[in-house]
């Protein structure tokens, strides 16, 4: 006796999924990474809000939101860097936030552009 699953004939295997972005979106990724040391979260979280959405856009949303949960972190430590000024250490790390996050940004933009992803090497992850 067979069963209803035997009957069933097999599903066709799904298409491989396209990691490919367009130069496009890699200009645009490239410009959410750059544009962090300058405007903070403002341009990773239009980006992303735009996108979010949209299917085709996933690589897109993928590095508005690796650039966004960067610019938070480094926010946060920005918040903390100035909580510290009263105690005079804040005025020291503070431009050295600031360097870091220029590096940071100008690497991810530049790997963006040329590999395709960038994940920083340290970011709390509060946008999933």
């Amino acid at each position: 006796m067979s069963t209803p699953s035997d009957q069933m004939p097999p599903s066709p295997p799904s298409p491989p999924a396209t990691t490919e972005a367009s130069s496009d979106d890699r200009n645009v990724a490239m410009l959410t990474h750059l544009s962090g040391f300058i405007l903070n979260v403002i341009v990773p979280l239009i980006v992303w809000l735009i996108h979010k959405d949209r299917a085709d856009k996933a690589y897109l949303v993928k590095e508005a939101k690796e650039a966004l949960n960067f610019q938070i972190t480094v926010l946060i430590g920005y918040v903390v860097c100035w909580v510290l000024t009263f105690i005079l250490i804040g005025a020291l790390l503070t431009p050295l936030l600031w360097l870091l996050n220029l590096v940071f940004c100008i690497i991810a933009a530049v790997k963006v552009s040329s590999d395709g992803t960038y994940r920083y090497p340290f970011a709390l992850r509060l946008v999933n």
